[in-house]
């Protein structure tokens, strides 16, 4: 049990790759002795201590290193219930200690040559390498300025090497025409309409073909899951390059919870070349979700924001993580994931805040049911002043059962329904009328949060059921410019 930290440490410290000096090795144990029940310290050999509130990042479950996944609450991790969020607990004690701006700084990924040994010997290199005196100096001056300079001076370059190099500040993209069919409706103002189509769990692409050409005139580009609830389908990939060929503009997700930082950028130069221009970055579901026999839960070699930040490097620099560069770049448009009703809505705010810091240029939400409260974290990004630099397509799903509400408001991160809502369910589920009263409740959303500033479209989720995609698009009167007339 760490006294600092709210978690309990039950993740081991990680162990060298390689044999290290005499020395080395006595400067790790020291570190494992005094940081170990201070901090939980897993001696990642990348400490970001200053930089999450003195909590550490790697208590948490997934291992995500750069803020919440979108099912952070207050009440416990959905990985493991009988531990807290770390991170909602980072980011409580940051806005408590007046710190959270210290949050949007982009944390690189592991250096595995690097974990299971100490960073107190880099952190002496570096107070070595500024002057000894000069840092002693600048840490106990009067002004507060020099004290944060010196300090940064020394600790910078510590947790942000020179292949990394992540800040805190926005990074506009490098190009001028737009790079995909949906980037050029949402740049031209039209209110855009994406709609998810579910990979097929065979190799039989009949009911993908024919749900590709049954939904396409109504949305300007369909979406496919990269393995959602961490359970096997179709790749993203193999169903983007498959609507390409009927005719219809894809947006491929990549989770990183299957990637590593070398399979990433193999798979995205490769998805270019094959004609993917959309890409949505998502940390993805955790293994808690699979069916058993499970796969490792406990760290991903990359999350979200570090996707972001290495493919947008990969676009605008034309060079891998690695330093080559690249003489025939990738073009593509770049998303994230949102969450407004996960954790609380200024702290989700930093968390989209660093996204399109990172790359990201649009954001396709989690689930939306109640309208008002999206307000609440709609204006938290705009106290950011981040609106005018993402489109917002909000996530709408037309429930088909009292059950499926149920399980989504109770079970689901990230995701939450109104109890009106599971009322007005639960009467027509009664009546025998749920899926009528279903595509009800998504018109009458969509009504509502259409004309909310800073709302570019939405992303039609219809879990499976993607023959009520044409009349929702349809009697919400959103048919697109290209589409069939009414």
């Amino acid at each position: 049990m760490s006294f600092f930290t709210p978690g309990r440490r039950w993740q081991p410290p990680f162990n060298s790759f390689k044999r290290q000096s005499i020395s080395k090795r006595f400067l790790a144990s020291l570190e494992k002795l005094v940081k170990g029940p201070l901090w939980g310290c897993r001696m990642c050999g990348n400490c970001v201590l200053q930089e999450t509130a003195f909590i550490c990042a790697m208590e948490c479950p997934k291992g995500i290193r750069n803020g919440p996944c979108g099912g952070s609450t207050s009440e416990h991790c959905y990985v493991d219930e009988t531990r807290p969020c770390m991170w909602y607990r980072i980011y409580d004690r940051a806005f408590k200690l007046d710190r959270q701006e210290m949050l949007l700084e982009v944390l690189p990924p592991l250096d595995w040559d690097k974990v299971g040994g100490e960073t107190w010997g880099d952190v002496i290199s570096q107070v070595k390498k500024n002057n000894t005196g000069k840092v002693v100096r600048g840490l106990v001056s009067r002004d507060p300025v020099v004290r944060s300079t010196t300090w940064d001076g020394v600790f910078r370059p510590v947790r942000q090497p020179d292949w990394w190099q992540g800040d805190a500040e926005y990074h506009a993209p490098n190009y001028s025409e737009p790079a995909s069919e949906l980037e050029m409706r949402l740049k031209s103002g039209e209110f855009v309409v994406t709609a998810e189509v579910q990979p097929p769990q065979t190799v039989s692409t009949n009911k993908l073909c024919s749900n590709l050409a049954m939904v396409k005139p109504y949305v300007t580009a369909i979406n496919f899951t990269d393995c959602p609830s961490a359970t096997p389908r179709m790749s993203s990939l193999a169903c983007s390059v498959i609507a390409i060929k009927n005719e219809a503009e894809p947006v491929m997700q990549i989770a990183a919870r299957d990637r590593t930082r070398v399979g990433l950028q193999a798979e995205v130069v490769g998805a270019n070349a094959l004609g993917v221009r959309n890409i949505l970055c998502l940390s993805g579901d955790s293994m808690k979700l699979a069916p058993e026999p499970r796969g490792r839960m406990d760290i991903v070699d990359i999350d979200s924001v570090q996707m972001l930040w290495i493919l947008r490097r990969m676009r605008d620099e034309g060079r891998y993580l690695d330093g080559r560069e690249m003489k025939f770049p990738p073009k593509y448009f770049l998303g994230a994931a949102a969450s407004p009703y996960a954790s609380e809505a200024k702290f989700q705010a930093i968390r989209e805040h660093k996204k399109v810091n990172a790359g990201a240029q649009f954001f396709q939400t989690n689930l939306v049911f109640d309208a008002d409260r999206l307000e609440i974290w709609l204006n938290e990004l705009a106290k950011r002043n981040i609106l005018e630099k993402v489109y917002i397509l909000i996530g709408i799903t037309p429930l088909k059962t009292l059950k499926m509400a149920k399980y989504m408001n109770d079970e689901v991160p990230g995701i939450f329904i109104p109890e009106c809502v599971l009322k007005r369910m639960e009467a027509a589920d009664a009546t025998g009328n749920a899926q009528e009263e279903g595509v009800q409740i998504a018109l009458e959303l969509i009504e509502k949060i259409r004309g909310k500033q800073g709302v570019n479209g939405i992303h039609i989720m219809a879990v499976g059921w993607e023959e009520i995609i044409p009349r929702i698009v349809s009697d919400a009167n959103l048919l697109p410019k290209n589409g069939i007339e009414g």
